[in-house]
Protein backbone atom coordinates (compact mmCIF):
# COMPACT_ATOMS: atom_id res chain seq x y z
CA UNK A 1 0.00 0.00 0.00
CA UNK A 2 1.37 3.32 -0.93
CA UNK A 3 1.84 6.53 1.80
CA UNK A 4 -0.92 8.85 1.37
CA UNK A 5 0.20 11.97 1.91
CA UNK A 6 -3.02 13.66 3.05
CA UNK A 7 -1.29 17.19 3.54
CA UNK A 8 -0.72 17.09 -0.40
CA UNK A 9 -4.13 15.92 -0.59
CA UNK A 10 -5.70 19.00 0.70
CA UNK A 11 -2.74 21.02 -0.71
CA UNK A 12 -1.58 22.63 2.68
CA UNK A 13 1.31 22.59 4.54
CA UNK A 14 2.26 20.42 7.08
CA UNK A 15 1.98 23.30 9.61
CA UNK A 16 -0.80 24.18 8.36
CA UNK A 17 -3.58 25.42 11.20
CA UNK A 18 -6.64 23.50 11.76
CA UNK A 19 -8.37 26.78 9.83
CA UNK A 20 -6.77 26.19 6.93
CA UNK A 21 -7.39 22.31 6.57
CA UNK A 22 -11.11 22.98 6.82
CA UNK A 23 -11.17 25.77 4.21
CA UNK A 24 -8.77 23.41 2.05
CA UNK A 25 -11.53 20.63 2.54
CA UNK A 26 -14.60 22.71 2.12
CA UNK A 27 -12.96 24.67 -1.11
CA UNK A 28 -12.54 21.20 -2.86
CA UNK A 29 -15.61 19.14 -1.37
CA UNK A 30 -17.67 22.54 -3.64
CA UNK A 31 -15.44 21.70 -6.44
CA UNK A 32 -15.48 17.94 -6.66
CA UNK A 33 -18.96 16.84 -4.64
CA UNK A 34 -21.10 14.12 -6.56
CA UNK A 35 -24.50 16.54 -6.55
CA UNK A 36 -22.09 19.20 -8.73
CA UNK A 37 -20.40 16.49 -11.34
CA UNK A 38 -22.98 13.91 -11.37
CA UNK A 39 -21.84 10.79 -13.54
CA UNK A 40 -18.47 12.02 -13.12
CA UNK A 41 -16.50 8.92 -11.74
CA UNK A 42 -13.06 10.86 -11.16
CA UNK A 43 -14.43 13.56 -9.29
CA UNK A 44 -16.39 10.90 -7.04
CA UNK A 45 -12.95 9.33 -6.22
CA UNK A 46 -10.75 12.78 -5.88
CA UNK A 47 -13.92 13.59 -3.59
CA UNK A 48 -13.41 10.42 -1.67
CA UNK A 49 -9.51 10.69 -1.54
CA UNK A 50 -10.39 14.63 0.41
CA UNK A 51 -12.79 13.50 2.68
CA UNK A 52 -10.49 10.45 3.96
CA UNK A 53 -7.71 12.99 4.11
CA UNK A 54 -9.90 15.27 6.00
CA UNK A 55 -11.34 12.37 8.18
CA UNK A 56 -7.91 11.90 9.21
CA UNK A 57 -6.22 15.73 9.31
CA UNK A 58 -9.38 17.45 10.54
CA UNK A 59 -9.19 15.34 13.69
CA UNK A 60 -6.39 16.59 16.49
CA UNK A 61 -6.37 13.19 17.87
CA UNK A 62 -5.95 11.37 14.45
CA UNK A 63 -4.00 14.11 13.05
CA UNK A 64 -1.18 13.49 15.69
CA UNK A 65 -1.32 10.08 14.99
CA UNK A 66 -0.87 10.43 11.40
CA UNK A 67 1.92 12.43 11.82
CA UNK A 68 3.84 10.43 14.21
CA UNK A 69 3.25 6.73 12.75
CA UNK A 70 2.14 7.68 9.00
CA UNK A 71 5.16 6.62 7.39
CA UNK A 72 6.26 4.23 9.31
CA UNK A 73 2.36 2.45 8.99
CA UNK A 74 3.39 2.66 5.37
CA UNK A 75 6.65 1.10 5.67
CA UNK A 76 5.96 -1.63 7.67
CA UNK A 77 2.99 -2.48 4.95
CA UNK A 78 5.07 -2.39 1.97
CA UNK A 79 8.27 -4.05 3.15
CA UNK A 80 8.82 -7.51 2.18
CA UNK A 81 10.81 -9.11 4.82
CA UNK A 82 8.34 -9.06 7.59
CA UNK A 83 6.94 -5.78 9.42
CA UNK A 84 10.44 -4.03 9.34
CA UNK A 85 12.98 -2.91 7.10
CA UNK A 86 13.56 -5.92 4.22
CA UNK A 87 15.02 -8.73 5.61
CA UNK A 88 14.73 -7.55 9.39
CA UNK A 89 12.74 -8.70 12.59
CA UNK A 90 9.00 -7.86 12.96
CA UNK A 91 10.10 -5.75 16.02
CA UNK A 92 12.53 -4.03 14.71
CA UNK A 93 9.99 -1.11 13.07
CA UNK A 94 7.66 -0.23 15.92
CA UNK A 95 10.22 -1.79 18.91
CA UNK A 96 11.43 1.59 20.06
CA UNK A 97 7.72 3.04 19.60
CA UNK A 98 6.52 0.63 22.98
CA UNK A 99 4.50 -1.84 20.97
CA UNK A 100 4.65 -5.59 21.17
CA UNK A 101 3.60 -6.30 17.81
CA UNK A 102 4.46 -9.91 18.59
CA UNK A 103 1.93 -10.46 21.17
CA UNK A 104 -1.46 -11.59 19.77
CA UNK A 105 -3.13 -9.78 16.97
CA UNK A 106 0.27 -8.22 15.84
CA UNK A 107 0.22 -5.69 13.68
CA UNK A 108 -3.54 -5.80 13.04
CA UNK A 109 -4.04 -4.71 16.43
CA UNK A 110 -2.12 -1.70 15.92
CA UNK A 111 -3.71 -0.72 13.15
CA UNK A 112 -7.20 -1.15 14.77
CA UNK A 113 -5.78 1.69 17.23
CA UNK A 114 -4.79 3.54 15.03
CA UNK A 115 -7.43 3.75 12.24
CA UNK A 116 -10.19 1.43 13.83
CA UNK A 117 -11.71 -1.99 13.77
CA UNK A 118 -10.74 -3.77 10.28
CA UNK A 119 -14.48 -4.70 10.39
CA UNK A 120 -16.30 -1.34 10.34
CA UNK A 121 -17.23 -0.07 7.36
CA UNK A 122 -15.42 3.10 6.02
CA UNK A 123 -19.13 5.13 6.13
CA UNK A 124 -19.22 4.43 9.92
CA UNK A 125 -15.90 5.88 10.68
CA UNK A 126 -16.74 8.99 8.56
CA UNK A 127 -18.22 11.96 9.80
CA UNK A 128 -21.88 13.06 8.72
CA UNK A 129 -23.02 16.41 8.33
CA UNK A 130 -24.62 18.95 10.21
CA UNK A 131 -28.43 19.11 10.35
CA UNK A 132 -29.36 22.67 9.23
CA UNK A 133 -32.91 24.55 10.24
CA UNK A 134 -34.51 27.05 7.89
CA UNK A 135 -37.89 28.62 7.98
CA UNK A 136 -40.53 28.40 5.03
CA UNK A 137 -43.11 31.06 4.90
CA UNK A 138 -46.54 29.02 4.61
CA UNK A 139 -50.13 30.90 3.76
CA UNK A 140 -53.27 29.85 5.32
CA UNK A 141 -54.46 28.41 1.31
CA UNK A 142 -51.47 25.96 0.83
CA UNK A 143 -51.82 24.85 4.14
CA UNK A 144 -55.41 23.69 4.07
CA UNK A 145 -55.19 21.94 0.37
CA UNK A 146 -50.95 21.29 0.66
CA UNK A 147 -49.16 22.21 -2.21
CA UNK A 148 -46.02 21.62 -4.10
CA UNK A 149 -43.08 24.36 -3.50
CA UNK A 150 -40.16 25.16 -5.44
CA UNK A 151 -37.37 27.23 -3.41
CA UNK A 152 -34.02 27.86 -3.08
CA UNK A 153 -31.20 27.50 -0.61
CA UNK A 154 -27.77 27.66 0.08
CA UNK A 155 -26.06 25.71 3.01
CA UNK A 156 -22.92 27.62 2.52
CA UNK A 157 -22.95 31.40 1.96
CA UNK A 158 -19.97 30.78 -0.07
CA UNK A 159 -21.72 28.70 -2.65
CA UNK A 160 -24.18 29.06 -4.85
CA UNK A 161 -27.59 28.37 -3.61
CA UNK A 162 -30.05 25.33 -4.31
CA UNK A 163 -33.27 24.78 -5.93
CA UNK A 164 -35.33 22.56 -4.04
CA UNK A 165 -38.83 21.07 -4.01
CA UNK A 166 -40.34 20.77 -1.08
CA UNK A 167 -44.46 19.43 -0.77
CA UNK A 168 -46.28 20.97 2.25
CA UNK A 169 -48.88 18.67 3.27
CA UNK A 170 -52.30 19.74 4.08
CA UNK A 171 -52.82 20.90 7.56
CA UNK A 172 -49.16 21.75 8.93
CA UNK A 173 -49.00 24.45 11.42
CA UNK A 174 -46.67 26.93 12.99
CA UNK A 175 -43.64 24.99 14.25
CA UNK A 176 -44.19 22.13 11.66
CA UNK A 177 -41.49 20.35 10.61
CA UNK A 178 -40.66 19.17 7.21
CA UNK A 179 -37.57 17.06 6.72
CA UNK A 180 -35.26 16.85 3.17
CA UNK A 181 -33.24 13.77 3.98
CA UNK A 182 -29.42 14.49 2.54
CA UNK A 183 -30.20 18.44 1.92
CA UNK A 184 -28.05 19.62 5.39
CA UNK A 185 -24.17 20.41 5.95
CA UNK A 186 -21.54 18.18 4.11
CA UNK A 187 -19.93 16.06 6.36
CA UNK A 188 -16.03 14.83 6.37
CA UNK A 189 -16.47 11.69 4.63
CA UNK A 190 -19.36 13.10 2.20
CA UNK A 191 -22.59 12.28 3.63
CA UNK A 192 -24.34 15.21 4.25
CA UNK A 193 -27.26 15.78 7.20
CA UNK A 194 -30.13 16.68 6.66
CA UNK A 195 -32.67 19.95 6.24
CA UNK A 196 -35.10 20.82 8.15
CA UNK A 197 -37.66 23.64 7.01
CA UNK A 198 -39.49 24.87 9.95
CA UNK A 199 -42.84 26.40 8.75
CA UNK A 200 -44.10 30.02 9.51
CA UNK A 201 -47.37 30.59 9.22
CA UNK A 202 -48.38 34.15 7.33
CA UNK A 203 -51.03 36.09 9.16
CA UNK A 204 -54.53 35.84 6.72
CA UNK A 205 -56.63 39.19 6.62
CA UNK A 206 -59.78 36.88 6.97
CA UNK A 207 -59.35 34.42 9.29
CA UNK A 208 -57.87 33.34 12.68
CA UNK A 209 -56.88 30.28 13.37
CA UNK A 210 -56.32 28.39 16.40
CA UNK A 211 -54.91 24.93 16.32
CA UNK A 212 -57.41 23.21 13.69
CA UNK A 213 -60.17 25.33 13.97
CA UNK A 214 -60.98 29.04 12.03
CA UNK A 215 -63.03 31.67 13.27
CA UNK A 216 -64.16 35.09 11.05
CA UNK A 217 -66.37 37.45 11.05
CA UNK A 218 -69.52 37.50 9.49
CA UNK A 219 -71.11 40.64 8.13
CA UNK A 220 -74.97 40.81 9.30
CA UNK A 221 -77.56 43.19 8.29
CA UNK A 222 -79.17 44.83 11.06
CA UNK A 223 -83.01 43.51 9.30
CA UNK A 224 -82.00 40.18 9.05
CA UNK A 225 -79.90 40.05 12.40
CA UNK A 226 -83.32 40.87 14.16
CA UNK A 227 -85.90 38.90 11.71
CA UNK A 228 -83.60 36.25 10.76
CA UNK A 229 -82.25 35.15 7.38
CA UNK A 230 -79.82 33.95 5.48
CA UNK A 231 -75.91 34.74 4.95
CA UNK A 232 -73.13 33.71 2.83
CA UNK A 233 -70.05 32.58 4.42
CA UNK A 234 -66.70 32.42 2.51
CA UNK A 235 -65.01 29.65 3.78
CA UNK A 236 -61.12 28.10 2.53
CA UNK A 237 -63.68 25.64 -0.38
CA UNK A 238 -65.78 28.47 -1.11
CA UNK A 239 -68.93 30.12 -0.72
CA UNK A 240 -71.64 28.07 2.17
CA UNK A 241 -75.30 29.71 2.84
CA UNK A 242 -75.64 29.99 6.62
CA UNK A 243 -78.69 30.25 8.25
CA UNK A 244 -79.20 33.37 10.89
CA UNK A 245 -81.86 32.58 13.89
CA UNK A 246 -84.54 35.97 14.76
CA UNK A 247 -82.86 38.05 17.22
CA UNK A 248 -78.90 37.24 16.70
CA UNK A 249 -76.94 39.62 18.18
CA UNK A 250 -73.73 41.23 17.58
CA UNK A 251 -70.06 38.71 18.12
CA UNK A 252 -72.50 35.57 18.43
CA UNK A 253 -70.88 33.05 17.35
CA UNK A 254 -72.01 29.73 15.18
CA UNK A 255 -70.53 26.80 14.58
CA UNK A 256 -69.93 25.10 10.82
CA UNK A 257 -68.47 21.75 11.56
CA UNK A 258 -65.96 20.18 9.18
CA UNK A 259 -65.42 23.94 7.90
CA UNK A 260 -61.85 24.63 9.36
CA UNK A 261 -58.62 23.38 8.84
CA UNK A 262 -57.17 19.35 7.52
CA UNK A 263 -56.06 17.77 10.54
CA UNK A 264 -52.55 16.74 9.83
CA UNK A 265 -51.94 13.11 8.70
CA UNK A 266 -55.70 12.53 9.10
CA UNK A 267 -58.75 12.48 6.98
CA UNK A 268 -61.41 14.80 8.98
CA UNK A 269 -61.13 18.89 9.36
CA UNK A 270 -61.54 21.21 12.11
CA UNK A 271 -64.31 23.46 12.54
CA UNK A 272 -65.30 27.60 11.46
CA UNK A 273 -66.52 29.60 13.67
CA UNK A 274 -68.48 32.52 12.03
CA UNK A 275 -68.55 35.33 14.39
CA UNK A 276 -72.07 37.79 13.63
CA UNK A 277 -70.79 41.55 13.14
CA UNK A 278 -74.43 43.38 12.51
CA UNK A 279 -73.95 45.69 10.15
CA UNK A 280 -75.87 49.24 10.24
CA UNK A 281 -76.41 51.67 7.10
CA UNK A 282 -74.64 54.84 7.18
CA UNK A 283 -77.48 56.85 5.88
CA UNK A 284 -81.08 56.34 5.58
CA UNK A 285 -83.95 57.53 3.69
CA UNK A 286 -86.57 60.26 4.60
CA UNK A 287 -89.20 57.19 5.18
CA UNK A 288 -86.40 54.67 6.23
CA UNK A 289 -85.68 57.09 9.25
CA UNK A 290 -89.23 57.46 9.44
CA UNK A 291 -89.45 53.72 10.21
CA UNK A 292 -86.81 52.85 12.06
CA UNK A 293 -88.18 56.12 14.79
CA UNK A 294 -91.61 54.23 14.98
CA UNK A 295 -89.22 50.95 15.98
CA UNK A 296 -87.00 53.04 18.08
CA UNK A 297 -90.44 53.94 20.32
CA UNK A 298 -92.02 50.52 19.79
CA UNK A 299 -89.81 48.91 21.15
CA UNK A 300 -88.86 51.47 24.00
CA UNK A 301 -92.97 51.47 25.13
CA UNK A 302 -92.62 47.47 25.48
CA UNK A 303 -89.24 48.00 28.14
CA UNK A 304 -91.09 50.62 29.94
Amino acid sequence: MNYKDYYATLGVKKDASEKDIKQAYRRLARKYHPDVNPGNKEAEEKFKEISEAYEVLGDKEKRSKYDNFGQQWQQAQSAGGGYGAPGGSRYDTFGDLGFDLGAAGGFGDFFEMLFGPRGASQSNRRARGQDIEAQMDVTLEEAFSGVNKSFTFSVDPSEPPMRLEVKIPAGVAEGSKIRLAGKGGYGAGGQRGDLYLIVHMIPNPTFERKGDDLYRDVPVSFSTAALGGEVQVSTLKGLITMRVPPGTQSGQTFRLAGQGMPRLNKQDKGDLYARMKITVPKTLTPKQKELMEELARSIAGESA
